[in-house]
């Protein structure tokens, strides 16, 4: 644990996902923290379950998704138990979400002010209209738009628009903590590095917490203080961005980190990954990743390894960390 305030403490969450052929082990036995004003990221694979921790954490579960177990603690509150209408009071308030595909996450036919004021009317209803009406215009200055554009539709912004009116809108109830799913998927890499920029300089203004999701290493390395790695809805590894990306442990990391370009420094071959991630109906037993894993042994196919420290904070499940014997 830091000395920082924890805005979000995930204890043990065991999600599934009910099939017609059984339990899908989308969120497995996963903990971790945030703290206050602090920015993490979540990589891995597509299908290693990033965005399901997130509909987890928000509790915007499809009808066929339980949690079975574990604690998600909102400034303290556990949220794992509350109705639909009390986890309303923290959705935007205490904690918001910028959804991977901006487009689908706003409303054709609403204005794009109007889909802001909707949730600040639900949830500071003391604003006067005109104190609603200049949060709006403050909230698009934030997040660099012309308030002029506030009462056009969706589809008459820009992709990249369009992403910085979904920042907007969660900011719009003052939140503790926001989660980023692929935040600028679909855009190209100048408007993604704008907007990546003016999130952190938003981050930093209003000392939020942040949790970034993406399948993008080289994003979650330029906006995120610590780095999870997750694998096959296990979380394998979590340390500083330096330590997971220059001293990573766990046999997938150093996979992960081993699989993509850089420019700086020398040469290096790239490493590709052998194999699959496994069916999640049928997981394999021991550690998830022992099929596809150069160093493991009958204890690895047999036992699946405690998340702990290993190193000053630095966690990760893995019975032979670094590649040890």
């Amino acid at each position: 644990m830091t000395m920082t305030e924890n805005v979000l403490e995930v204890n043990d969450l065991t999600m599934h996902y009910m099939t017609r052929k059984g339990p899908v082990y989308a969120v497995d036995d996963v903990t971790f923290h945030v703290g206050r004003g602090e920015a993490i990221g979540l990589v891995g694979e597509s299908g290693c379950g990033k965005t399901s921790i997130a509909i987890s954490l928000l509790k915007l579960l499809p009808h066929n998704a339980k949690i079975l177990e574990g604690e998600i603690k909102i400034n303290d509150t556990d949220v794992v138990p509350l109705s639909t209408r009390e986890m309303n009071k923290h959705r935007w308030k205490n904690i918001s979400m910028v959804f991977q595909a901006a487009m689908n996450s706003m409303n054709p036919v609403y204005t794009v002010e109007d889909q802001i004021l909707e949730a600040m009317r639900e949830h500071i209803p003391h604003f006067s209209d005109q104190e609603m009406s200049d949060k709006v215009d403050h909230l698009f200055r934030l997040v660099g738009l012309d308030p002029a554009l506030k009462d056009q539709y969706p589809h008459q912004y820009s992709g990249g628009m369009r992403q910085r009116a979904v920042i907007a809108m969660a900011l719009s109830c003052d939140p503790d903590i926001i989660i980023a799913d692929e935040p600028t998927t679909a855009l190209d890499v100048i408007v993604q590095d704008a907007i990546l920029k003016r999130i952190r300089e938003i981050q930093s203004e209003l000392n939020m917490a942040m949790i970034y999701i993406s399948h993008d290493i080289a994003v979650i390395a330029e906006v995120s203080q610590r780095v999870g790695v997750m694998y096959a809805g296990k979380l394998v590894e979590m340390s500083t961005t330096e330590d997971i990306f220059h001293h990573p442990i766990h046999p997938y990391t150093m996979a992960l980190m081993s699989s993509f370009p850089s420019i700086a420094g020398e040469k290096t071959e790239l490493v590709t990954l052998a194999g699959e991630p496994p069916d999640l109906l049928n997981p394999p037993k021991g550690c998830r990743f022992h099929p596809r894993c150069p160093y493991a042994t009958e204890v690895c196919r047999e036992d699946d390894p405690e998340f702990k420290d290993h190193d000053a904070g630095h966690l990760a499940a893995c019975w032979h960390p670094g590649g040890e014997g």
